[in-house]
């Protein structure tokens, strides 16, 4: 069981929110809290363990994938929590991770407690073309893998065609250097963090007294050179009875 200490407060402010209502990442868009090393070791148990069910690169999307290991390294070079030296990243737990030349989403899940989405524009829509999906609350990656968002959401009740076209337009509007984010928060009966279902399966949610609850840490940021958009989820679990940080 990997659970956080507390639900930081602006988690459950950002929650609170109208779906797609996003705010600008104040500092690191990368999360780094006293579930990090834990979450990163399910990471990498998931990857070697499951690689077909939370890892996977479309074909043609091997660049964007290139230019997303090259952004993630520029933003941990600014970031005094890990430690890089030409190909070799610190990461705060202590652990040593190489992300040289053919690097890709196995190395960054090594490093970044997020999971990580990529979307590209095709058509109308942005359409997810690689992942590495360890923590998926409620869908799995190979029903949604090369599908517009429309297709992705179904079927989430709320999410109506209004709600769709104003979320494409959000995607639209994303600009490189200027990430966005946004949070949800729901009761569950498992504190799992691999917690994947599919469409035809009844959803683990509860909605009264539930013994865990849930937040994802929703972050958007768009690639300057593919132009794909990074979706990066991170997943923060506590007992429902935990009282608030001091």
């Amino acid at each position: 069981m990997i659970l956080q200490d507390h639900m930081p407060e602006a988690l459950r402010e950002a929650a609170a929110r109208l779906l797609p209502k996003m705010s600008p990442v104040e500092g690191s868009w990368i999360t780094v809290d006293g579930a990090y090393a834990a979450q990163i070791a399910e990471r990498a148990r998931l990857m070697a363990e499951r690689p077909g069910e939370v890892l996977c690169v479309t074909e043609g999307a091997e660049p964007a994938v290139a230019e997303l290991v090259a952004t993630v390294r520029a933003a941990l070079v600014e970031d005094p929590r890990f430690s890089v030296d030409g190909e070799i990243v610190r990461c705060p737990d202590g652990r040593a991770v190489r992300l040289g030349p053919g690097a890709g989403l196995p190395e960054l899940g090594a490093i970044l407690a997020e999971d990580l989405c990529l979307l590209e524009k095709r058509g109308e829509e942005h359409v997810l073309i690689a992942a590495a999906l360890c923590f998926p609350a409620g869908w799995t990656l190979a029903e949604k893998i090369g599908r517009p968002l429309s297709r992705i959401h179904r079927p989430v009740p709320p999410y109506d065609d209004e709600i769709a076209r104003r979320v494409q337009r959000f995607f639209d509007a994303a600009r490189p250097g200027r990430p966005l984010w946004r949070a949800n928060l729901h009761g569950y009966s498992v504190p799992d963090l691999f917690l994947p279902q599919r469409e035809d399966e009844p959803k683990t949610k509860v909605q009264a007294e539930p013994r865990y609850l849930r937040s994802e840490r929703q972050t958007v940021l768009r690639l300057p050179e593919s132009e794909a958009v990074l979706f990066a989820i991170h997943t923060t679990v506590v007992r429902s009875d935990q009282p608030p940080a001091p």
